[in-house]
């Protein structure tokens, strides 16, 4: 019998990296039925640059359109990502459009699942704004959240609509809380965090980077591999093992900024780390400053989703992608 997987925002960093997992290791659903060889369809805008993989189509949706997104949902469909979304410095300077896409798209995703496959798995994306405040002890699942920027905001409301339609049956909704991802291969984009990346990429390249903010600063990071495996895995978790509301902090590193500055110097040489120059942006300060960077995820890794070993292990990465 066929099966299909769709991954919204799939030609993406992430979306490619975890279509590639797909493509090579297969995908488990909660009933433990294993998905070898499944249809892929990446849902991206019409100017996305396609990945080249087997079994994998791609197609342009305007996740935000209702009608397009029913539409585009396969008959067959098996399983859903939706990683696509308005990041943070943008959502923050197109308020209009982060509603749209960030909310108005996860409605849509949901509904079009809902109709197509009722009790389809549904793995979604959120982060770690939805939380804000200097809290002084742990975070977990259970803590209240404030998001204190549109972002935040928008991932928030996604969310909660998220666990509603876990609530009601209509769809198995997953939601996992992403840290910060680095070191993130491309270029930079519009997420405030972006520079997390840069600062390393960058100056891995020769190229000089820009640090926004106070080097003691804290962030609470993981690479793309262990976000890909951590979204791999998902969908293998029995529907009753996952918790009621649906949102899971993924497993991170607290790591300062001079810290990831200091083990590039280490790695790679004074010359390179030279290449970063400190420059303050309050606007990117404002943003960032408000996510936490201090978390419990024995939840998480109950559920058997795992981080990275190390910052060593993070700049592992990076120097593979040089």
């Amino acid at each position: 019998m066929s099966a299909s997987v769709v991954i919204t925002g799939g030609c993406g960093f992430l979306g490619t990296a975890l279509a590639q997992r797909i493509v090579e290791n297969g995908v488990t659903l909660p009933d433990g039925r294993r998905l070898a060889n499944p249809q892929i369809h990446l849902w991206d805008r019409p100017d996305a640059i396609a990945p080249e993989l087997p079994d994998t189509t791609v197609h342009a949706v305007d996740i935000a359109d209702k009608d397009a997104v029913l539409a585009a949902m396969p008959a067959d469909v098996a399983l859903i990502y939706h990683l696509a979304a308005v990041v943070s410095g943008q959502a923050e300077d197109d308020f209009d459009l982060a509603m749209q896409v960030n909310l108005g798209g996860t409605n849509a995703v949901l509904e079009a699942a809902r109709a197509i496959a009722p009790g389809v798995p549904v793995i979604g994306t959120s982060s770690l704004a939805v939380y804000g405040g200097t809290p002084t002890a742990p975070l977990t699942e259970d803590t209240q959240i404030q998001p204190q920027n549109t972002y935040g905001v928008t991932k928030a409301m996604a969310e909660l609509v998220m666990a509603d339609y876990r609530r009601r049956g209509w769809v198995d909704a997953r939601t996992l809380r992403l840290p910060t991802i680095t070191v993130r291969p491309g270029r930079p984009n519009a997420a405030a965090s972006s520079f997390a990346s840069s600062i390393i990429r960058e100056p891995l390249g020769g190229v000089p980077a820009i640090c926004p903010v106070d080097p003691d600063m804290s962030l609470w990071i993981a690479s793309p591999d262990a976000a890909v495996t951590a979204l791999w895995h998902a969908p293998s978790v029995p529907t009753a093992d996952w918790p009621a509301f649906g949102a899971v902090n993924m497993p991170g590193l607290q790591v300062q900024i001079q810290a990831m500055i200091a083990g590039l110097r280490a790695r790679a040489g004074d010359g390179t780390a030279d290449l970063i120059e400190i420059k303050p942006d309050q606007r990117i300060i404002d943003i960032v400053g408000t996510w936490p960077t201090l978390f419990d995820t024995a939840l998480a890794q109950s559920l058997g989703l795992v981080g990275d070993a190390g910052f060593d292990a993070i700049l592992d990465q990076a120097f593979l992608m040089k």
